[in-house]
C-alpha cells in the first residue's frame, strides 16, 4: 500500500526547488480575504487583570494592524500580504476568559471558537498557520518559502512582545514537523516561573540585550530602499550575534559589505569579533539573486541566513525558514538599537551561495536576508 506524502500536495521539497529557480511568477490572482473568516461575533478585549497577561497589549505590540488597510503592522510580510493566521488557546492568568479564540488583526478583536481544552497551562498559546492564497496571489510558485519566513517573523513578534511585558521565558515551538500549525508560542503570565516545558519546545537563548520597550516595538518598520551607509564593525557584529543566537544552528550567518574592504564577514571563532571569510563585493550578485532588486547592490551591508541544502526534507525546510524569519526579526530590532536602517529580503532565486564561493553546488543556499544601512537616502543632501 502506498502512503500519501507527509506534506500533502503541493510537495514542499519540489515547491522550494521551483521557488529557487529563475522561473518568473505569472499574473496576479485574487488574494481573498485579508483575515480568516472566524465564526461568531467579534469580542473586544477586556481590561487587563492585576498580575495577569494583557492580551490586548501583547497582540497590539506584535500582530495588530495600525490602519484599516492592514499594511502597517509591527510584523513585516512579503508584499505586505500578511498570510499568517493566529489561534489563541487561553488559560488562567490572562485578560480573556479561558478558551480558544481566533484573532482578527485588522479589527483587533477575537472570536470565541471553543472552551478551554483539558490540560491548558496558564497564559496563552498562539498557534500560527497560513492562508497561502494571500501570498500565492502575487508571488505564485515563489510563495512557499515566503509563507514560512512570514510565520517566523510573526512568532518573533509575539516573543518580543512577551519580553516587553515582563515574560522572561516565552516558549517557541518551530520544529518543522507539522504543516498546521507551523509554529506555536506559549506565553505564561509575567509573574509565573513554571519550569516544566513541553518536550518539543525550543528555548530561545537568553538575549544579551535588555528587553524591548512597548514604544520600541510599535516604532519598528522596514525602511524603504535604498539603504546606504556601511555599518560599523561593532553594530554589524551585534546584529550577526543576535541572529546566530536566535536561529539555534538551523542556518548559518554572514554579512556582505562593500568598500573599503568588500567581502563576506562572519563571527570569529571566539565570537568577539568579525573575520572576512571571502573577498570581493557580493552585493551586486545578491541584488540579481533577490528577484532583481537593484538597490541591494548599494546597501551598506546585507545580513545573510544560509543553509538548507537542495536535498533537505520537508521538516528541515520548514525549520530552517521558520528560524531564519524568527532570527531576522530579532536582528532587525538590534539593528534599530544601533541606529541602523534595515529591511528584510525574503525572495531568492538561484542563490547558491556555497557554489558561488567554490564549494559543492546545492548545499548552501541563501534562505533569508536583512539589508542594513546607516541612513536613508533621503538624508544624503540634508547635511
Amino acid at each position: 500500500m502506498q502512503h500519501a506524502r507527509e506534506d500533502g500536495p503541493p510537495d514542499l521539497v519540489a515547491a522550494l526547488a521551483r521557488a529557487r529557480s529563475p522561473e518568473r511568477p505569472g499574473p496576479d490572482t485574487p488574494a481573498g480575504g485579508a483575515v480568516r473568516a472566524w465564526p461568531g461575533p467579534p469580542v473586544p478585549f477586556p481590561k487587563a487583570v492585576p498580575a495577569g497577561l494583557d492580551l490586548h497589549l501583547l497582540l497590539r505590540l506584535s500582530l495588530a494592524a495600525s490602519d484599516d488597510s492592514g499594511r502597517l503592522r509591527p510584523t513585516p510580510s512579503a508584499g505586505a500580504l500578511h498570510p499568517v493566521d493566529t489561534e489563541l488557546t487561553v488559560g488562567a492568568g490572562c485578560s480573556l476568559p479561558p478558551g480558544r479564540y481566533g484573532y482578527d488583526p485588522l479589527r483587533h478583536r477575537v472570536h470565541r471558537l471553543d472552551g478551554q481544552p483539558p490540560g491548558t497551562p496558564p497564559g496563552v498559546t498562539a498557534e500560527l498557520s497560513v492562508t497561502a492564497q494571500r501570498t500565492v496571489s502575487h508571488y505564485g510558485h515563489r510563495a512557499r518559502p515566503l509563507l514560512l519566513l512570514d510565520t517566523g517573523h510573526a512568532a518573533a513578534a509575539l516573543y518580543l512582545a512577551a519580553r516587553a511585558l515582563g515574560v522572561s521565558e516565552p516558549e517557541v515551538r518551530m520544529d518543522g514537523r507539522a504543516e498546521n500549525p507551523l509554529a506555536a508560542v506559549h506565553i505564561p503570565p509575567p509573574d509565573r516561573r513554571d519550569r516544566a516545558r513541553p518536550a518539543d519546545s525550543a528555548r530561545v537563548p537568553e538575549p544579551s540585550e535588555a528587553p524591548p520597550t512597548p514604544a520600541e516595538l510599535l516604532a519598528r518598520r522596514s525602511t524603504p530602499p535604498p539603504l546606504p551607509g556601511t555599518p560599523s564593525q561593532d553594530a554589524l557584529g551585534a546584529v550577526l550575534a543576535t541572529a546566530a543566537r536566535a536561529s539555534t544552528g538551523d542556518v548559518r550567518w554572514c554579512a556582505a559589505v562593500g568598500p573599503p574592504r568588500p567581502g563576506l564577514m562572519e563571527p570569529a571563532a571566539d565570537g568577539a569579533a568579525l573575520r572576512q571569510c571571502a573577498a570581493g563585493d557580493a552585493r551586486p550578485t545578491l541584488a540579481a539573486w533577490a528577484a532583481g532588486q537593484a538597490w541591494i547592490a548599494d546597501a551598506g551591508a546585507v545580513l545573510l541566513a544560509h543553509g538548507c541544502p537542495a536535498d533537505a526534507d520537508a521538516p528541515h525546510i520548514r525549520r530552517a525558514h521558520l528560524r531564519a524569519g524568527f532570527a531576522v526579526h530579532l536582528a532587525h530590532v538590534t539593528a534599530r538599537r544601533h541606529g541602523l536602517t534595515a529591511r528584510p529580503v525574503g525572495s531568492w532565486q538561484q542563490a547558491d551561495l556555497g557554489a558561488a564561493l567554490g564549494a559543492a553546488p546545492g548545499r548552501d543556499w541563501v534562505v533569508h536576508a536583512l539589508a542594513l544601512g546607516t541612513r536613508h537616502a533621503d538624508e544624503e543632501n540634508t547635511t
